[in-house]
């Protein structure tokens, strides 16, 4: 990064929940990701995708751990067809932290697009079934990622769709007592208080300006690592209060 992100305004909401399973799991040691998503999530172009970085600034973060990370990201899908691997990309990998990026597809209408992406309805819903399926599948803490804010998703055809799949992912979290990581939120600030342009938050080579740059994915990827260590803390104040 040009700059230190310590020192810089803009940082995630905090996440409502702790992450137990995680924070056991530092400790223990050798604790396992899975990433799953859409194109954020794989990796778009030349740009190096969050899950590399993040795991980068986790293994600093906690350099004794042995923590691993599995990208499972498939541009250009959804949540209805992400649910269908959950079984053998995402519960097989038996892990700690499941982040699941969701959302954008269902509202972005790309020119041309084939299949056309699944309707708002279907994308909550496999939302809703795929958050029980971890809670009854798997021991894992979970954390959904809603949408980027960028151009594509703010044009008046995809506005309103973009705010109310955002508030729709936080109902559904809410819900299923899982954290999000309000990555909307985030760019938004990103956007409005520190006053980055679209041009240096967006890929320059993507004419559908929909794809976060490389400075824009590095301070999500960031952002992403300290509201996970806020997670991780607030675990372990938790049961350092149950033992008292």
């Amino acid at each position: 990064m040009d700059s230190d992100p310590s020192k810089i305004p803009v940082e995630p909401i905090p996440f409502e929940h702790g992450l137990p399973r995680f924070a056991h799991s530092l400790g223990r040691g050798h604790p396992r990701i899975v990433a799953i998503g859409s194109s954020t999530t794989a990796g778009e172009g030349n740009i190096k995708p969050y899950p590399a970085r993040l795991l980068e600034f986790l293994q600093a973060q906690y350099p004794n751990a042995g923590i691993t990370l599995a990208n499972r990201g498939a541009s250009g899908q959804e949540a209805p067809i992400e649910l269908q691997r959950f079984d053998t990309d995402v519960i097989a990998d038996r892990p700690d932290l499941v982040i699941w990026q969701v959302g954008t597809n269902a509202v972005w209408q790309g020119p041309g697009q084939t299949p056309p992406p699944p309707s708002f309805d279907e994308t909550t819903a496999a939302i809703r079934e795929g958050l029980v399926k971890l809670r009854d599948r798997t021991q894992a803490d979970v954390i959904l990622m809603d949408l980027q804010y960028v151009p594509a998703v703010l044009t008046p055809a995809n506005k309103d769709k973009a705010i109310a799949m955002v508030e729709a992912i936080s109902a559904l979290a809410r819900d299923a007592a899982v954290n999000v990581f309000r990555r909307f939120a985030f760019m938004k600030g990103l956007h409005e208080v520190e006053q980055v342009s679209f041009d240096r938050m967006v890929d320059p080579t993507d004419v559908s300006r929909l794809h976060d740059s490389d400075w824009a994915t590095e301070r999500v990827a960031w952002a992403v690592k300290l509201a996970i260590t806020g997670g991780v803390d607030k675990a372990r104040s938790a049961g350092a209060a149950n033992i008292s």
